[in-house]
């Protein structure tokens, strides 16, 4: 028996045709959307505050009213996250659509995960389980609505409503956590920001998103729907496992999948096998994301050209720090200018200055002032990318624990009926991980090449820390990886990473080893400031690194 678990969002703003694409490209019995992430709850919240009705992913009602029919006419059921800091008002909004298309449509949700009662701050919300969403399932509920569960409980739930699974089930239940992981981003299983992306057929077009065949031992098959863009190759699965993801043992609500013992394995065109994934008694403890308002920031950017570009950069940094005093600007220059170039844009650095503060006076107009004050008072060819605009507020993101059954975790079901579903019985501590240092022998001589030209990487944000794991093609290249590639040398690698702590685990049956590097993104992705505020682009940056590869390992 096969349950096939299709997605048709990575994200809250993903793409809105791609629940119609889905229910007109294949079979399904089920179509999951994934809506939340840690900045989306923040924006979430944001709205609540204007409006207390409002708090969930409106996108999504506008995506259903066109597929909500012929989803219940092919019988697929439709769970989503979609109902952030409300999923009862999205119910009722879901509800309502319903009606007024005279549509017969049996809705539920599953709430419980908000804890700013236990938790202070703009949002707090504890990561569910999956088994709520399969109470609401077993209800008769063709659509389930809920806010923050696990990203992987989308897929987990329908699992557990099909197969029949306990909590004792924990290998089924890791195997379905790791199905879910896949397809949590999307596209993102199916060559979408893929590091060969050159490689792949059909590239111009449209990457279809990605579906699982999912079995009642938990083992998957990762798949598309025939005829859509992209591919479904070990690599690309491989790169969306490495995802966001910091130490093997990957901690949920209801399971710790152990993510050292994936198995991954072609069944035919763009088919991949996922299989043999261990389990183990979940935590005793939920993890709560807080997002509170950390202030107001604004930011400006000027353009550098020609020469003397870290004299005119120091010049802007002395006079604006004399304008405004130093507490909470940050000047980063990134040198895009070339010697000699053969046009002006080629020609010029960009030095983007950012103040935070809790003054909405000082981070305003008093520093954007500050900065055009200086078009004629400053360094030689100054002008700035936009026009001075006011301070905007930003949130700070912070991870907390409760115990499990301090949290109400309800079903509500489709007629009503409000269901408690009980914590774990049985939990254990997550065992403190033990990172692996690598070899300490420097590598030997080889070809000075960018570490891309073999290695794959896929880097994430993971509150104020980022991931970046990296992937061998073939053994031998996965010997030199598992090696030579270490914390420290990561260091060298990113100078921007040399004063953080950094972990370093190795999945051998990935071919892979991932870093977490502690601290990278400050307080978080709607807090940070930096060029790439929520780590995506780091392991591209790895990969164009130059470093001295064994010709053999060439291709």
């Amino acid at each position: 028996m096969t349950l096939r678990i299709g997605n048709a969002s990575g994200f809250y703003g993903d793409r809105a045709t791609a629940w119609r694409e889905m229910l007109d490209g294949g079979e399904l019995d089920v179509l999951t959307g994934d809506y939340l992430a840690e900045l989306t709850m923040l924006i979430l919240g944001r709205d609540r505050l204007k409006d207390p009705a409002t708090g969930y992913a409106k996108t999504f009602l506008r995506q259903l009213e066109s597929v909500i029919g012929t989803a219940r006419e092919r019988g697929v059921r439709l769970v989503t996250n979609a109902g952030g800091l409300n999923p009862a008002g999205l119910a009722d909004a879901v509800r309502a659509l319903a009606a007024r298309l005279g549509l017969d449509v049996a809705v539920a949700h599953v709430e419980g995960d908000g804890v700013r009662a236990l938790v202070p701050g703009l949002t707090a919300n504890a990561y569910l389980g999956a088994f709520g969403i399969a109470e609401c399932l077993n209800a008769g509920a063709d659509i389930v609505v809920t806010g923050r569960v696990t990203d992987a409980s989308l897929v987990v739930g329908p699992g557990i409503a099909r197969f029949g699974w306990t909590r004792d089930d924990l290998d089924a239940l890791a195997g379905a956590t790791v199905a879910g992981h896949v397809l949590e981003c999307g596209a993102q299983a199916t060559g979408g920001n893929y590091a060969f992306f050159t490689e792949l057929p059909d590239r111009a077009r449209r990457p279809g998103f990605p579906l699982a065949e999912l079995h009642a031992d938990g083992s998957a098959v990762i798949t598309k729907h025939p005829g859509t863009g992209g591919a479904v190759t070990v690599e690309t699965v491989t790169a969306q496992l490495l995802y966001e993801i910091g130490a093997p043992a990957y901690a949920g609500p209801d399971v710790v999948a152990d993510f050292a013992s994936i198995r991954l394995a072609a069944d035919g065109p763009d088919r991949v096998r996922v299989s043999g994934v261990r389990g183990a008694p979940p935590p005793p403890a939920l993890k709560v994301g807080v997002n509170s308002l950390g202030g107001l920031r604004n930011a400006m950017t000027f353009v550098l050209c020609g020469l003397d570009i870290e004299s005119k950069a120091e010049l802007v940094r002395a006079q604006l720090t004399d304008a405004l005093g130093p507490d909470g600007l940050e000047f980063v220059l990134a040198r895009t200018d070339r010697p000699d170039a053969d046009s002006e844009a080629a020609a010029s650095a960009l030095l983007t200055v950012s103040i935070r503060d809790s003054d909405p006076k000082r981070a305003g107009r008093t520093f954007s002032q500050a900065a055009v004050e200086l078009a004629l008072a400053s360094y030689p060819g100054l002008a700035l990318t936009a026009p001075p605009g006011d301070a905007t507020p930003f949130g700070v993101f912070t991870g907390h624990f409760l115990p499990q059954e301090a949290v109400a975790h309800v079903a509500v079901l489709p007629d009503g009926t409000r269901r408690t579903i009980q914590p774990p019985a049985t939990t254990e501590p997550l065992a403190i991980a033990v990172t692996s240092p690598g070899s300490q022998q420097p590598p030997p001589p080889g070809v000075a090449v960018p570490l891309g030209t073999v290695f794959g990487a896929r880097s994430g944000d993971k509150g104020g820390d980022a991931n970046i794991g990296v992937w061998a093609r073939a053994e031998p290249a996965y010997a030199w990886l598992r090696e030579h590639l270490t914390a420290d040398r990561l260091r060298e690698l990113l100078p921007e990473a040399r004063p953080l702590p950094i972990e370093r685990y190795e999945l051998p049956n990935l071919l892979a080893v991932n870093f977490v590097v502690r601290g990278i993104l400050g307080e978080g992705v709607a807090a940070s400031t930096r060029f790439d505020p929520q780590g995506k682009a780091l392991g591209e940056w790895l990969r164009s690194r130059v470093v001295e590869l064994p010709p053999e390992l060439l291709p």
